[in-house]
This record gives structure tokens, C-alpha cells and sequence, in this order.
């Protein structure tokens, strides 16, 4: 049975954007953009919220064969190589391969995808992974600490939500960005 892994890049307190929606202060290195490629090459279908969803298309059009670019070239070719689904009740279509809209998130049918996928199913977007983790559903979190406080913005946990967990790996990267792995005790 595969898992259903969430992945967030924060700030120091807890914020996947500040208040203004900005998340330019997240922008990994090179080192920490290749630690996602690694964390990520492992997912076989992604579930996504509208907003990441709209986010992370530029990866559609990325070059997978760049010489010059080949961290960039790799995450290009993990996320379309990726299907995904996107949850959102607004978005019209959906314009990229590999990818199908759902108006709601079944918890049912969200279960039995992750039961029968062969591969790791990821989450992002921080509302839909609030989702999927008050749902008893995510199994793994890797959240990737940036050195910065926003004070505000949209947070990658919800506020509501208890959820005992079990460190199972930390790293620093040279940049100051901390990624910290943990299981979620059943």
C-alpha cells in the first residue's frame, strides 16, 4: 500500500505564504531544491488544492532536458511525469496532461486512491492537507523550516487539529532551511 506523504516548504512559524500571499521568501537553493527532487521523485500522483494546483503548472512547461538548468530539469520531469488531481469547486479545467479536477474532496475515495496506488501519493496545498490530515489520512510530513518569520499568512497546519507524530529524520541545509520527517503515530 503506498503512502500519503505532505510536503510543505514553511517559515519559521508555521506559514507556507504571508499575509500578502507571498512566498518568494521560500525559494529553495540549489541544494534544498535538489532534497524536494529527491523527497518527490518518489510520487506517482499528486492531490492538490486550486491554488497550488495554478502554483506548480509552470513545471508543465519546463524544459526536462536543460544542461544548464539540470536540478530545474528534474523537478520538470517528476512533476509531469506525476498525475494529479485537483480539488477545487471555482477552477473551470484544467489545462495540463495527466490530470483530472474533482469539485470535492471524498475522503472515501481519497482513501481507496492512496490503497491502490503503487507509488507515494502527495498532498500540497496547505488547505487541502488540513483536510486530508484532520481525515486521519496523511501518513508522512516533511516540512522544510526557511529562516524567516512572516508573522501571518496561510499556515501549513491548522489550527484545530492534534496529530502525535514521530521524528523520523531532521537535516540543515547550509542555507539555514531545516527539514524535519515525521510519521504519523496511529
Amino acid at each position: 500500500m503506498a503512502r500519503l506523504v505532505y510536503t510543505a516548504i514553511t517559515s519559521l512559524d508555521g506559514y507556507v505564504n504571508d499575509r500578502d500571499g507571498k512566498f518568494d521568501w521560500s525559494a529553495p537553493d540549489e541544494q534544498v531544491h535538489q532534497a524536494v527532487n529527491d523527497l518527490e521523485r518518489e510520487v506517482g500522483t499528486y492531490l492538490l488544492g486550486r491554488r497550488m494546483y495554478e502554483i506548480m503548472s509552470f513545471w508543465q512547461a519546463q524544459p526536462t532536458d536543460d544542461p544548464d538548468e539540470p536540478i530545474m530539469s528534474d523537478y520538470a520531469g517528476i512533476w509531469q511525469a506525476a498525475e494529479k488531481v485537483v480539488y477545487s469547486t471555482t477552477l473551470g479545467a484544467v489545462d495540463t496532461p495527466r490530470t483530472r479536477l474533482e469539485r470535492e474532496f471524498d475522503v472515501d475515495a481519497v482513501r481507496a486512491l492512496v490503497a491502490g496506488a503503487e507509488r507515494t501519493v502527495g498532498i500540497g496545498g496547505a488547505t487541502l492537507a488540513g483536510q486530508a490530515l484532520r481525515a486521519g489520512l496523511v501518513d508522512e510530513l516533511h516540512l522544510l523550516h526557511s529562516p524567516v518569520v512572516v508573522g501571518g499568512g496561510t499556515r501549513a497546519l491548522p489550527d484545530d487539529l492534534r496529530l502525535d507524530l514521530e521524528l523520523v529524520s531532521e537535516r540543515r541545509f547550509d542555507n539555514g532551511v531545516v527539514h524535519v520527517h515525521y510519521r504519523v503515530v496511529r
